[in-house]
């Protein structure tokens, strides 16, 4: 596995298949431009694409996971055609939908504060591991924005009424509060974080990586359409899994009492 080169982001791939995707422009405190959206695309395809991966774990280089939009980079934004704006935000919202679409889960390991776009990088993890001193806050409109590209994936997470509140007036959240109103799912102390991921990776590892993939897609699925729609669509996929190679690895492995192939420990 040999991950593309990348100017903004580091990426290895550890020997358990689990690849580690870090924002890395810490003097900067990892703020999204045009470079850094466009290669968090180019790196989710390349994950998206890469056979034998079981987890990527998302995090920021420094003390900051991802403070947002670059304010050079929005600046840049004021000078351009509405025609190039558009399209800009349009690479933003590509960026997202990548990394919400992974076939393996996405962990966040959010090792400090995220503003705006950050948040939305939070929302677009499966599971969210954040360091209790951490804070977070949408200020797109504090600034005459609005959260546009991010809020797809925060009203999922968050609910339509915890968006509500946290969209329109910016109001800041603690780590503590992140975690009531669903953006993180752990919250730690920074010197546990560390071991917190490894504990969500631990379990995942179980998993059988082809089904863990099907059940992402199931979620979004069922999501967006009804009862009757979902029943048709998962007794077919049901159908489909028990005829999977994996299917029949992991049924027989739990009558002979052994692992299956694909379990790390």
């Amino acid at each position: 596995m040999t991950p593309p080169a990348l100017q903004t982001l580091l990426l290895d791939v550890d020997a358990r298949g689990v690849a580690r995707l870090t924002l890395n422009r810490p003097d900067t405190h990892n703020a999204l431009n045009a470079t850094l959206i466009a290669e968090l695309k180019k790196a989710a395809d390349w994950l998206a694409g890469e056979k034998g991966l079981r987890a990527v774990v998302l995090t920021g280089a420094g003390a900051t996971f991802c403070a947002g939009g670059d304010l050079g980079w929005m600046q840049q934004n004021m000078k351009k055609t509405r025609e190039q704006r558009v399209a800009e935000s349009f690479e933003l919202a590509l960026m997202l939908r990548a990394l919400n679409e992974l076939p393996m889960p996405l962990i966040g390991r959010v090792n400090g504060p995220a503003y705006g776009g950050g948040v939305g990088m939070i929302s677009v993890c499966d599971v969210s591991v954040a360091v209790d001193t951490g804070s977070y806050c949408l200020t797109e409109v504090r600034l005459g924005l609005i959260p546009a590209n991010i809020s797809p994936y925060v009203v999922a997470r968050m609910g339509e009424a915890n968006a509500r509140r946290t969209f329109l007036t910016a109001k800041r959240m603690s780590a503590a509060e992140a975690r009531r109103l669903g953006l993180v799912s752990e919250v730690v102390p920074t010197a546990e974080l560390d071991a917190a991921v490894e504990r969500e990776l631990a379990d995942l590892l179980q998993c059988a990586p082809g089904a863990v993939a099907a059940t992402k897609k199931l979620v979004t699925y069922v999501d967006s359409h009804d009862l009757p729609t979902s029943m048709i669509y998962g007794a077919d996929k049901l159908a489909d899994a028990w005829e999977t190679d994996e299917g029949r690895e992991g049924i027989e492995a739990f009558f002979a009492k052994r692992s299956p192939a694909w379990r790390k420990r």
